[in-house]
């Protein structure tokens, strides 16, 4: 006899972005009308000339068969890992090519990452509000109680509130907690770590023996020399973190698919000694992963070089223009806007303390734009409202122009 995983009865039946895409597909149905978006984080400018002509390489050498290639590492081309560790270097962070493992986008191994802890004996804590991901996954691995209606959270998880009072940061929780989730920049709230914050919580974990898991998917939005771009930043950090990185979002890789994971052989947890959580991963990608594309990784190693790089910052300069832009246009309004200067997302308060599917409604019908519920990344995003700065320019600044001169406030 086999059944069915009964932890996916857990999950709430509706998806933040399906609701939001079924709401879309019925305000067309109805009106005719085409909605902007403005709430998906999706990119939509082309691949960089160099990112495309690594992409070609790939192809090309695929033609041929002096050059063609069948699977290959599974941790990933050695190449473009020496690429990652040298990017590192230069922010003085020392890793190993061994400690770096390619996959096919962080959201895959953001998911999977969990599966390698005891699978009833590990606690969760998430930043509230934070990307679904998080905690989804966890509920199907069995490693949350059941949600509760009333307030909105799931049994067992520690919720680390990121409020306005507190700047949408979220505080070292007093509880003990074997996995900490933590997103930098934060998705959706666009809030940043300074060193202080990403030291306190490294300190914590080794404390508590907990593991931190670092999304950095948004680090190179981040201009500020004063904030962290990766946790290894934090003095001791390789100690007990995790961190995941993606090509997606600087590179315009989200249809191309490519992301890393970090996992530093000094990392440890209960009843290990140095190596072993690393060991057991790369056991876990040799067994169940046959290597990213290598179409993808030659398209991710042009990325980062030197044309590579600069031509990304242009990308991410081109997508923080919209932000810019976004920002200004609802702040003329008299809006309270966060977010959105080191981080794509800007994290706005919807008006006359109106719930956020409300206020979507609202923004729907009265300006055809798109954005997201805050409410739907977490109980503390009720009241904001989530809009991304990845669009067209001339996209962004149609709505913009729709949201200023019909929202009635």
């Amino acid at each position: 006899m086999v059944k069915l995983n009964p932890n996916y009865e857990k999950l709430q039946k509706n998806y933040l972005f399906r609701d939001i895409g079924n709401k879309a597909k019925e305000f067309r149905a109805s009106t005719g009308i085409e909605p902007m978006k403005l709430g998906i984080g999706d990119t939509t400018e082309p691949l960089t000339p160099t990112v495309v002509e690594g992409l070609r390489k790939g192809v090309d050498n695929l033609a041929d068969r002096d050059t063609y290639s069948g699977y290959g590492d599974e941790h990933g081309a050695l190449a473009l890992k020496k690429a990652i560790v040298k990017k590192y270097k230069e922010r003085g962070i020392d890793l190993d090519p061994s400690e770096v493992f390619i996959n096919d986008g962080a959201k895959p191994d953001t998911a999977n990452i969990q599966y390698h802890f005891h699978p009833e004996e590990t606690t969760i804590a998430v930043q509230d509000p934070s990307y679904t991901v998080y905690i989804e996954s966890n509920v199907i691995a069995g490693k949350t109680g059941e949600f509760n209606k009333k307030t909105g959270l799931y049994e067992g998880v520690v919720y680390m509130p990121c409020k306005e009072e507190n700047n949408f940061l979220p505080e070292v929780p007093k509880q003990k907690a074997g996995l900490i989730y933590l997103c930098n920049p934060n998705n959706p709230t666009g809030s940043n770590h300074d060193r202080k914050l990403a030291k306190a919580f490294v300190d914590k974990a080794i404390e508590d023996k907990s593991v931190i898991i670092s999304d950095g998917a948004y680090e190179e939005y981040i201009l500020d020399s004063g904030l962290v771009r990766s946790i290894y930043e934090a003095e001791e950090a390789k100690k007990c973190s995790i961190e995941m990185k993606s090509f997606s979002k600087d590179n315009g890789f989200t249809g191309v698919r490519l992301g890393y994971t970090i996992i530093p052989h000094e990392l440890v947890v209960e009843g290990t000694s140095p190596g072993e959580v690393h060991d057991r991963w790369s056991d876990r990608q040799s067994r169940f992963f046959n290597e990213a594309s290598i179409i993808s990784q030659l398209g991710g190693l042009a990325a980062l070089t030197n044309n590579g790089v600069e031509q990304s910052k242009i990308l991410v300069n081109y997508y923080m223009e919209n932000a810019k832009i976004i920002k200004k246009g609802l702040e003329s309004m008299g809006l309270t806007v966060y977010g959105g200067i080191n981080a794509p997302y800007l994290w706005m308060k919807t008006p006359n303390n109106m719930g956020s599917w409300q206020f979507f409604d609202k923004m729907l019908n009265e300006t055809h734009v798109i954005g997201a519920p805050g409410v739907g990344f977490g109980p503390s995003g009720e009241g904001f409202f989530r809009l991304s700065a990845f669009g067209l320019r001339g996209d962004v600044e149609k709505a913009v122009e729709s949201i200023t001169n019909n929202l009635r406030l």
